[in-house]
C-alpha cells in the first residue's frame, strides 16, 4: 500500500503563491512621488487662498469660492484616502497574488494630491 500524496496545486495557484520580488516597486514609487506631491499640493492650496485674498467675501466670484472649497475638501478627505491606500499598498502580503491590487493602491494614493494641484492651477479668475 502506497502512502497517500496530496494532489499538487495547479500551476496558476503555485505562481500566485510565490513571493513577488518586485513587490516593493509600486509602494516605493508612490512614496517618493507622494513625498513631493503632497507638500506641494498643501503649499499651493494655502497660497491660492492668500492670492485670492484681495477680493472680499462679497466681491469674489461664486466659481472661485466653490473652487477653493473643493480644493480644501479634497485636501481634507483625500488625505484619508491617500494615507489608507499608501498603508495598504505597503502592508499587503508580498506575493504575486496581490501585485495588481498593490499597484492600483499605490496609484490611488497619489490621486488626491494630483487632483488638488490640477484644481489649483485651474482656478477661475476672481
Amino acid at each position: 500500500m502506497s502512502p497517500h500524496r496530496p494532489a499538487a496545486a495547479p500551476p496558476v495557484r503555485q505562481y500566485r503563491a510565490e513571493r513577488d520580488r518586485r513587490a516593493w516597486v509600486a509602494p516605493t514609487v508612490a512614496t517618493v512621488l507622494g513625498a513631493v506631491l503632497t507638500p506641494s499640493a498643501v503649499l499651493l492650496a494655502a497660497m491660492s487662498v492668500m492670492a485670492t485674498d484681495g477680493c472680499g467675501p462679497d466681491d469674489c466670484s461664486q466659481a472661485l469660492t466653490t473652487a477653493l472649497s473643493l480644493i480644501y475638501s479634497t485636501l481634507f478627505f483625500g488625505g484619508f484616502l491617500t494615507t489608507g491606500a499608501w498603508f495598504a499598498a505597503w502592508l499587503l502580503p508580498w506575493t504575486r497574488r496581490w501585485s495588481v491590487l498593490r499597484a492600483w493602491l499605490a496609484g490611488f494614493s497619489l490621486l488626491p494630491p494630483v487632483l488638488v494641484l490640477v484644481m489649483v492651477f485651474m482656478l477661475p479668475a476672481g
